[in-house]
Order: structure tokens, then sequence, then C-alpha cells
């Protein structure tokens, strides 16, 4: 009964902010049916809606708390579907609340170690260093076990008490909200808000889960061990659990500020490069990006030992990418530098996310008209982040469907290039992208790369010839089924599907082909040594 009354009254509260800011004008005015216009100047008639809508959209979200902010972040990266000036008002949104009592954050590490916390800590800064919406952060010192880590300087994270029910209970809401957009009308349902808000949901819960962000920290300090560009901070997995997890302390200088950086001696055009290479490098080779490099996560060190290099921090959010993805990338900006802008809408035609009634030719027109003015400025004030952006947005009116990594790194790379120009206005980010795409392509296509993977699947072909009658008659089979039994019509996206599968089982025959007759040469190869060697063995013991 209690929780009852309690999303009624949190309902009512969101309600009353709704009318106190015209969200309902708002939303009924963003759409085409002339009824709804008119029903939005009906809601609006006798209240002072004179601020801007993005404005208000803003201050409504900040008012209604925490994981509304946050929702609000989410949207402002998915400029495909906002309207510009609603998106860079939300991008303003800032997640910083006030942290909760030192009390609760000891007790809650106590609980999740069982343990004092003098036991596990020789110093503990009660007053946390950081404050946001999941979780604060207090510096202390071990003081380790087993002769491990003594003395280690670390930062430790402690996830916000009682989230979950919170976060269920707007959940909920945000759900019939959305939900309530999506029934109004077609442009209700154009912007996805039922997407929109499973999308953070996700988010969320994934936010809560402090053990998963700290394997991410894991892999990507893995990942970046080699490349003497950028700091991870070790996890100590000995200390780290649901509601707790433990780091290496960091020592460095807030990126935001330049002038301390000059004042260090910092080259400012060289770590502006370095940034771009990082990011390029987690997408095209690692195909595992940190996803959240806003300036609030981004120090550089100034250790002798590491100096000038990046720190970044926070691993809440990381994106991955597959290697279809990679290539979708690779290739659509190749692409538009080269102004084949039939290509880049065969790429979208080709990834099996467009409806089937999609032309190219259309396509194609409308990327045109969006890419080409880009030729006018040098190459250093061409924004790849805009220009994704753009691409996606001219999808999203061919009905598209943008995926939700690619939206994810659409946004990275926007904060990348901010960062990047904020150190050096002269940064030419595609002349530092370029090699990049360039090698990637190169090892997709050539023999190095044949030659890779004839190695790593020479095994599974060994075991599969033996198959390869079987499988064949069953995929022939599999294609003809519907056609003999009279089934219903294929949509473009199940022979897309079809055509790679395709292609794949073509490549498999290939490959396996080749390795087949790889491997007879080899044995007659063998065979004729093996005869010629026993032969002279005869010819000498003869003798």
């Amino acid at each position: 009964m209690t929780g009852v009354v309690s999303r009624f009254l949190r309902g009512a509260y969101i309600l009353w902010i709704v009318l106190r800011y015209g969200l309902d004008e708002l939303v009924l005015s963003s759409f085409r049916k002339p009824w709804l216009r008119v029903a939005a100047r009906i809601v609006a008639f006798g209240r002072p809606l004179n601020k801007p809508r993005g404005v208000r959209l803003r201050e409504a979200l900040e008012r209604l708390g925490p994981i509304f902010v946050k929702f609000g972040q989410v949207l402002s990266t998915r400029r495909d579907l906002l309207p510009p000036d609603i998106a860079e008002e939300l991008a303003k949104l800032q997640d910083r609340v006030p942290p909760f009592s030192s009390e609760v954050a000891v007790a809650t590490i106590e609980r999740s170690f069982r343990q004092p916390l003098d036991s596990i800590f020789s110093e503990f800064q009660r007053e946390p260093v950081a404050s946001a919406s999941i979780a604060q952060v207090h510096f202390a010192r071990l003081r380790g076990k087993d002769g491990r880590h003594v003395g280690r300087e670390v930062a430790v994270k402690v996830l916000r008490p009682n989230m979950l029910p919170v976060i269920e209970k707007d959940l909920a809401l945000m759900r019939w909200m959305a939900a309530w957009v999506e029934n109004l009308s077609a442009d209700g349902r154009r912007l996805k808000p039922r997407e929109v808000v499973a999308e953070f949901d996700s988010y969320l819960h994934d936010e809560l889960d402090l053990v998963r962000e700290a394997a991410s920290a894991a892999q990507l300090r893995r990942n970046m061990a080699g490349l003497n560009l950028v700091l991870i901070p070790e996890m100590f997995w000995d200390y780290c659990h649901n509601d707790v997890i433990v780091m290496e302390r960091m020592h460095g200088i807030p990126i935001s500020q330049t002038q301390r950086l000059r004042e260090a001696g910092v080259d400012l055009k060289k770590l502006a490069r370095d940034g771009v290479t990082i990011f390029f490098t987690q997408v095209f080779r690692d195909g595992f990006f940190h996803a959240d490099m806003h300036p609030g996560n981004i120090f550089v060190s100034t250790d002798p030992a590491t100096f000038g290099r990046y720190i970044s921090l926070d691993f809440g959010i990381v994106g991955t990418l597959t290697e279809f993805d990679k290539e979708y990338l690779a290739q659509n900006f190749t692409a538009f530098f080269r102004r084949d802008y039939k290509r880049v809408a065969e790429l979208h035609i080709e990834s099996g996310w467009v409806p089937p009634e999609t032309r190219v030719n259309e396509l194609e027109a409308a990327v045109r008209s969006v890419c080409e003015p880009y030729f006018d400025r040098p190459l250093k004030e061409i924004s790849l982040g805009m220009v994704l952006l753009r691409l996606f947005q001219t999808s999203r009116r061919f009905n598209v469907e943008i995926q939700p990594q690619l939206v994810l790194l659409q946004k990275t790379l926007l904060n990348i290039e901010g960062l990047g120009r904020d150190l050096d206005p002269d940064l030419d980010l595609w002349s530092t992208a370029k090699p990049f795409l360039e090698k990637w392509m190169a090892d997709q296509i050539g023999p190095k790369r044949l030659w890779a993977e004839l190695k790593n699947q020479a095994p599974r072909y060994a075991k599969l010839l033996p198959e390869l009658p079987r499988l064949l008659h069953d995929f022939l089979r599999e294609r003809q089924g519907p056609a003999a039994m009279g089934g219903g019509r294929r949509t473009l996206e199940a022979l897309l599907v079809e055509q790679r599968a395709t292609r794949r089982l073509l490549q498999m025959l290939l490959a396996a082909g080749i390795g087949f007759a790889t491997g007879v040469l080899l044995m007659q190869v063998l065979w004729n040594w093996s005869a010629m060697a026993n032969a002279f063995s005869g010819f000498f013991q003869g003798r």
C-alpha cells in the first residue's frame, strides 16, 4: 500500500512539473498533425511559457531529480532524434548532487567487507572528493594483506544507498509516459520514446554494477598497456564488491585547465593528437572504447615517469564494436572523403538496418546534400563526429535503424574532438584518423589477413570437411523450402541476412577448399621427399 501511495505522489509531482514548465505544450507542438498543434496552443493558453523549449525541458529535468538529469544526459546523445536546440540545452545538464553522509558510506563499506573500516584502510578521507547520482568517491590508504598493497593510495567508489527502488519507480513512470507519446501519433512513434527509455534502463543498471565497471577498467588497462599514451587505474580485486570498488589513486591536472598544463610544460598539440590516437586505437584495433570521455573524467599526468600521458577515470559507460560495425565506420569515412556518396548509401543498404522499400539513388541524393557543403572548408575544420551525426539524421529520415553502439561512438567522437580542439585549435582530426582507417582496411583485405584467417580457422575447417555435403544440402533445402511449400513473402531484411549467410558459407567453402588443397599439396611434397630420402638411403646402403 505504501508503495502505491509513493508512486501516486511521485506521479502527481511529475505531472505538476510537466504543467509548470509547459512540457505538455512542448510535446504536442513537436507533432505535425494540425489537431495536435491546436491542442498545444490550447494547453499553453494563460501560462507564461516565454523561455525557449530546450531551457524549459532542462530546468524541468533538474527539478525532477538526479535520475531524470541522467535521462536528459543520455537523451542529449541522441542527436539523431532530437532537434539541435534541445540537444544542445540538454548537454548542459550536470550530474552533480549533494553527497550522502560519510557515516552511510562507512556503513556501506563495512557491510560489504564484513569488517571494520580501520582493518581495511590505514587512512580514510571521510569528505568525498566527488559525488554524483549513482556513487561518490573517497580517497584512502590500504593497510594491505598478506604483504600486498601495503600503504597504497587508493580511490574508493561507494554506491549511493537504496538506489534500485528509486530507479525502478522513476523508470516505470518514464515507460508510461513514453508509451503515451508513442501512441499519440505516428510522429510520436518516429521519436522512438520507448526505445530511448529502454536504452536508458540498460545504461542505469550497468552503472549500478560497480564490479562491471571495474572489469571494463581492467580490460581497457590491458588493451592500452603497450601504447604508452594513457594511464588507467589498477583495480584491486580483493577489495571490489557490488557496492564498493577500490582502485589506484591517480594524480594529475584536469585536462580542462589548459593554463596549468602549459605552466607544467605539457605539449598541448601533442596531447591533442594523442587523444585522437587513443580513441581510434580503441575503436579500430580493440573494438572496445571508453565512452564517457568528458573533461571531468580526463586528467594529464605530471609524474616524471609518465609525464604528459592521459589519465582516464570513470568506466561506467563503455562501447563495444563488432567487426561489422568497424567496417561500416571505416568505409563510410573513407567514402565520405572520396565524395563517393553512392557508396555511403550502399553501405547503409548493406547494413541490413533499412526498410525494404529504400532506394539507393534517393538515399545517395540525401547523403550528397548533407555531405557536400563540408568540402568548402579546410580538412582541419571538418568534424568527423558531426559528419557521422548528419549521416545518422539523414538515415533516420529513411527509417534506418541506427545501432545504439554507433550513437554512443558518435557522442564520444564529438567529446574527443571538443577536447582536442580546446588543446589545439588547428587539430586536423582527419590526418590523425586516416592512418588507422587505412591500416584497418588493409588488414581486412590484404594477404596477411587471409593467411591469419586460414591459420586460425584451419582446425575448424578440418572438422567441417566431412560435413560439407550435408551442410550444403541443408542450406539449399532451406532456401527452397518456403518457395516449395508456398511460404509467405520474404522481407528485404531476411534476404540480406540470407545473403550474408550465403557469403559466409561460400567463404567457408572457398577457405576449406584452399585448406584442403594446401594439405594435399603438402602431403604430396612430404611423400615425395620421403620417397626420395628412402631411395638415397637404399642407394648408399647398397654401396
